[in-house]
């Protein structure tokens, strides 16, 4: 059976279609040879697109317009020599990981028994507007047919046309950022009206879904299961990689907060150091999705499917 990765890239701005596609596509190779020593892999790539749907105008990384709000200054580039580390566990990690645990048992217990929709209202607006733009419903856009519909579902028909058309091969999905929620809610969604389709792999990386805020929207949208679970249609493994330093994934351990599904899949967290720098003035971005793809945890995990 074929392999294909399939891109799923956040809410924020991006660089025309194509340009990403090659970005993520060079990374995910950059890291797999530099990590694994593969030099040519073979497998088919498609990036989730949907950056022209929510802008008029991508990012451009036209020098001569170094000043125009749309220069894009962190395009992909290749890691510098040493840069791509692994990240090595430590006991700070593991007291880190319990103690948000905790606090996160106690916001859920409070979502599921009070009515929190005061709080999660303003909360969105104000901390995570990429989250209050989803979670809108009077927010509406054009799909590519050129009907006005609600902005969260045109974002989630992009992905589940993409798994539906590509349901055939063997499937690695990974997702950075909002495009983890909004992978996870397809995955479901799919499970649900498509039980037979299969996405064995699942990766997130700096994803928020262990917001409490998000999982509060889970369970408030999906009434007829109000726990959060690994989507049945993952029926290998769900892996998620945060660097500890990225404050979209503030809750870098999942695991605690996604119970299994009946295949016995549930979340696996690792840790990772996204060394991703800045080519104009070397500053590190913990979030980039060129530095995740690339490091050497994530390649390890791409080479096993790819081996499989």
């Amino acid at each position: 059976m074929k392999k294909m990765i399939i891109g799923i890239h956040g809410l924020a701005n991006k660089p025309p279609r194509d340009t990403l596609a090659e970005w993520w596509n060079l990374a995910i190779r950059e890291g797999l040879e530099g990590n694994c020593a593969m030099s040519d892999p073979e497998f088919e790539f498609r990036m989730v697109y949907w950056a022209d749907l929510f802008y008029k105008s991508p990012l451009h990384d036209d020098a001569m317009f170094f000043f125009d709000k749309l220069f894009n200054e962190e395009p992909y580039v290749p890691a510098e020599p040493g840069m791509l580390q692994t990240h090595n566990d430590s006991r700070m990690d593991e007291l880190l990981a319990s103690a948000r645990g905790v606090v996160g048992d106690a916001i859920d217990f409070l979502k599921e028994n009070i009515n929190f929709d005061v709080l999660t209202g303003p909360l969105l607006g104000k901390v995570v507007r990429d989250l209050a733009f989803y979670y809108d419903n009077d927010r509406e856009v054009f799909n590519r047919q050129s009907v006005k519909m609600i902005a969260q579902q045109v974002l989630k028909d992009e992905l589940k046309e993409t798994i539906l058309a590509e349901k055939d091969k063997e499937i690695m999905l990974i997702s950075h950022s909002m495009g983890t929620i909004i992978s996870y809610d397809v995955l479901r969604d799919v499970g649900q009206e498509a039980p037979d389709v299969a996405v064995p792999y699942f990766v997130t990386i700096g994803s928020p879904l262990g917001l409490p805020l998000v999982k509060g929207k889970i369970i408030d949208q999906r009434k007829y299961d109000p726990r959060v679970r690994t989507p049945t249609i993952v029926t290998k493994s769900w892996m998620n990689f945060a660097d500890r330093k990225d404050p979209v994934s503030a809750d870098t351990h999942l695991r605690d907060d996604y119970r299994g599904n009946k295949h016995n899949v549930r979340v696996i967290d690792d840790l990772v150091r996204n060394t991703y720098q800045r080519p104009k003035d070397g500053k590190r971005n913990q979030h980039k999705s060129y530095g995740y793809l690339r490091c050497p945890e994530v390649s390890t995990h791409i080479k096993k499917f790819l081996e499989a």
